[in-house]
């Protein structure tokens, strides 16, 4: 039994942890667990065969695992100018919080703690136990720096120098060197510089070398197109703002077409496709590549064979703002007025007799809507669908219009200019037209043609692109002709109807007064 003596004094103990100075324990590590410097290429190489397995044993039940390369390799590159030594592996790669762990914890071993996290039984040989070999890299360097990327992170660097710390940071692929020049003025205050000359030479050179790297990089489709898939928005956010280098940037464009497939292609591919007949580059932007495939301002251009440039980012509306023409042929947007299609002698005067036989449904669709379209045409850009909304040469698209409408710090007086110049177009062979122009013209007073106008209106900025103002309103309209195509007599109310308050009731068609809507003579 314990004295009371040594009672007190194990109440009165205090414990503490072990302090080491790491440094110099690195020193000990490195000097004293190695007898020869060539070891710690045996070590690094094994670090990395642990890696492949560790992949290799993951992608056995996630086959994603690899999707960035099925093969597992290590290479070796040395560089006796630099005088160093690269060792490479396609294997798991670190997060962050390994970085942190695994290499900035003396003796903590990733292998082993990945062998304990397996399922026992797991049939899986590995090499690294005690969490010390990586630290042999410093017997032959003074500076170790790992660069790595785990499928569940960012890519990250790790630098350490062997001293008592280490850094960790995202690895960034940002152009970085050193320009020389005796010809910059030893005072460095930011007003000299702003206004020096050769200053601005360095900066137009730095571009230009860039470009060149681009353009480069451009002829190996395979790499450039994981270049585009990261960097696409930046030049065209160039095409916008640097006009000396647009025509370069321009080439460096690739985008998907109706007649690519799922291929993106250059404008200069595109030019040497064009036809003899055709003299301008068309294109269409929209949200995505299936709504604009499938646009009604597509129709004339797909069945005549001619391609047309699917542009389906936002920043698109904004680049192509700025670029006007390429090669001498100028860009046209298909949804805009005016589009000149290659037309024959023929098919010059086909239209011209169309236009004069609509002339007169044109005008009454005007007056019927008065200020909501600025005009009344007919189209030479549709086959399937009866008409669509274009908006003019210098006015917004509907996709320009949506991106517009989602800025918080919008120009409204700008807005509602620019969003206002809207027209109708109207497709003189479409049989919904033809019976319309009979209608009006046995009795233009008809006010089922008033109520099919503004419903065919309203259809049309949808399927254009367009949002509707008062969409509960054309909700209405098509549940009434739902109503009239299966025969329920409009004065048929249900019960929660009837109790209804009467400003829920559906709203009148346009044109409805003391006289009932005609739009049940419609078949």
């Amino acid at each position: 039994m314990p004295e009371p003596h040594d009672l007190q004094m194990e109440e009165e103990a205090e414990t503490f942890a072990f302090q080491a100075e790491i440094a110099q324990l690195m020193s000990l590590i490195i000097n004293t667990f190695y007898s020869n410097k060539e070891i710690f290429l045996r070590e690094l190489i094994s670090n990395s065969s642990d890696a492949l397995d560790k992949i290799r044993y993951e992608s056995l039940t996630d086959p994603s695992k690899l999707d960035n390369g099925k093969d597992l390799k290590i290479e070796l590159k040395p560089n006796k100018e630099d005088r160093t030594l690269t060792l490479i592996d396609t294997g798991i790669g670190m997060t962050k919080a390994d970085l942190i762990n695994n290499l900035g914890t003396i003796a903590k071993s990733g292998t082993k703690a990945f062998m304990e996290a397996l399922q026992a039984g797991a049939d899986i040989s590995m090499i690294g136990q005690f969490g010390v070999g990586f630290y042999s890299a410093y017997l032959v360097a003074e500076k170790v720096t790992v660069i790595t990327k785990h499928n569940d992170d960012e890519q990250y660097a790790w630098e350490s120098s062997a001293g008592g710390s280490f850094t960790v940071r995202v690895d960034n692929y940002f152009i970085k060197g050193v320009v020389d020049s005796e010809d910059l003025p030893l005072n460095i205050s930011r007003e000299m510089l702003q206004q020096s000359k050769i200053l601005k030479v360095i900066r137009k050179n730095l571009v230009k070398k860039c470009l060149e790297l681009f353009t480069e990089l451009a002829e190996d489709k395979d790499n450039y197109k994981k270049y585009y898939e990261q960097f696409s928005k930046n030049i065209k956010l160039g095409i916008h703002e640097d006009s000396q280098n647009r025509k370069k940037l321009s080439e460096l464009l690739r985008y998907y077409t109706s007649a690519s497939g799922d291929e993106m292609v250059s404008l200069k591919d595109y030019v040497t496709r064009m036809k003899d007949t055709q003299k301008h580059i068309y294109y269409i932007t929209g949200e995505t590549k299936d709504q604009v495939a499938n646009s009604a301002f597509v129709e004339r251009l797909r069945k005549a064979g001619l391609e047309v440039i699917y542009m389906i980012e936002p920043i698109d509306e904004y680049c192509v703002q700025q670029l006007k023409e390429f090669e001498g042929k100028n860009l046209v947007s298909v949804t805009k007025e005016g589009l000149e299609l290659p037309e024959d002698e023929e098919e010059k005067k086909n239209q011209e007799e169309k236009k004069a036989q609509f002339e007169n449904l044109c005008k009454i669709m005007k007056d019927i809507l008065e200020k909501k379209v600025e005009k009344v045409t007919v189209s030479n850009r549709l086959v399937s669908s009866p008409c669509c909304i274009v908006t003019s040469t210098y006015g917004w698209t509907a996709n320009m219009e949506r991106i517009m409408k989602a800025q918080a710090l919008r120009d409204n007086s700008t807005m509602g200019y620019m969003a206002a110049k809207k027209h109708l177009e109207i497709n003189p062979d479409h049989p919904i037209m033809q019976t319309l122009r009979q209608k009006a013209e046995a009795d233009k007073n008809d006010k089922s043609v008033k109520d099919l106008v503004i419903l065919l209106f309203e259809t049309a900025l949808l399927s254009s692109g367009f949002t509707l103002d008062d969409p509960q309103t054309h909700s209405n309209r098509i549940y009434r002709m739902i109503k009239l195509g299966l025969g329920i007599d409009e004065d048929d109310v249900t019960p929660e109807e009837s109790t209804a308050a009467p400003t829920e009731d559906m709203p009148p068609l346009e044109g409805d007064d003391d006289d009932t809507s005609r739009m049940e003579e419609v078949d």
